[in-house]
């Protein structure tokens, strides 16, 4: 993959789904310091995000707001992991500027998730984009929820689409979210989507080589 521009968003999940997991911080942190490519890092909201969220919403606010507060909790995951790499300030609207090793980026504004500012910062850069989550694949259904549910390798946008909500919605749950989807989209994007509990293969990504996961283009 030479010396490019990597955009790797981390799930909000995979950062603090309860507790912080250090053990995963410690092993990305090593991962990426160890390969030649450049990193723009977007992380999202998590558990804590999602837990103040609802607790805005049972209060009566609006979606915009619970928008807002989902975002002060990437800003939280962002400032943590940014400390953890030493990395400038972290920047929250979308500027091109030249950075050394990782970028740190945040959530710029509300009606979307942090797969939008993913995907914008990649687009920017004319970067390779990951998405890293607590599954192994895009699936035919939820397979918490239906055990049939079916892996999938590779599909495209537009079918895509099809398997999930049009709009955004605050808190919303997808693999996606629709916002940065029809961005994608539009920008002709390919977006690797990782399990971020397997790092080895989230290299072999990188490294163009077969990995367990999903590719959207």
């Amino acid at each position: 993959m030479g010396k490019g521009v990597i955009v790797l968003s981390v799930g909000g999940s995979l950062i603090n789904s309860g507790t912080i997991d250090i053990v995963f911080l410690k092993k990305l942190k090593k991962l990426i310091m160890s390969r030649p490519e450049k990193f723009i890092l977007v992380c999202g909201g998590g558990k804590p995000a999602r837990e103040y969220m609802s607790a805005a919403k049972e209060f009566g606010v609006s979606r915009y707001g619970q928008d807002e507060i989902g975002i002060a909790a990437t800003w939280l995951n962002g400032e943590l992991v940014r400390q953890i790499f030493n990395a400038p300030e972290l920047i929250k609207k979308p500027t091109k500027k030249v950075f050394k090793k990782v970028l740190m980026v945040g959530c710029y504004k509300p009606g979307h998730s942090s797969d939008f500012d993913t995907v914008r910062w990649g687009a920017l850069y004319n970067a390779k984009i990951f998405n890293l989550s607590n599954t192994d694949y895009v699936y035919t259904a939820d397979p918490k929820k239906n055990p049939s549910a079916k892996p999938i390798k590779k599909l495209s946008w537009k079918e895509y689409k099809k398997m999930i909500p049009a709009e955004w919605s605050s808190g919303l749950s997808t693999p996606f979210d629709p916002v940065a989807t029809r961005f994608a989209e539009k920008h002709k994007l390919k977006v690797f989507l990782v399990n971020g509990k397997r790092l080895d293969e989230l290299e072999n990504a990188f490294d163009n080589k077969l990995f367990i996961g999903t590719v959207i283009e």
